[in-house]
């Protein structure tokens, strides 16, 4: 896929996930906030004032390490598939 078009399918698939108004289960948020903050090179420590999310965020990003900046948009892309039969 090239870059334009994967990065045009994730920003589509992110904005299904932003205007979505119904509760979503904690896993699947914290796998999309993964997938998120590395198919955005967005590095920095999470930013919850409650230490137990910024730990269950942590721990999202650190199971994701090891996959690419492409990886982690597809992923989203396909979580987003997946999860939400729209995106």
């Amino acid at each position: 896929m090239k870059k334009e078009t994967l990065r045009k399918k994730f920003d589509e698939a992110v904005a299904v996930v932003n205007n979505y108004t119904e509760p979503l289960p904690a896993d699947l948020l914290l796998k999309l906030y993964a997938y998120y903050k590395i198919a955005n090179k967005n590095f920095d420590n999470p930013g919850s004032k409650t230490p137990l999310i910024n730990a269950f965020k942590a721990n999202a990003l650190f199971q994701a390490q090891n996959i690419s900046r492409e990886e982690a948009m597809k992923s989203y892309i396909k979580l987003v598939k997946k999860e939400f039969k729209e995106g």
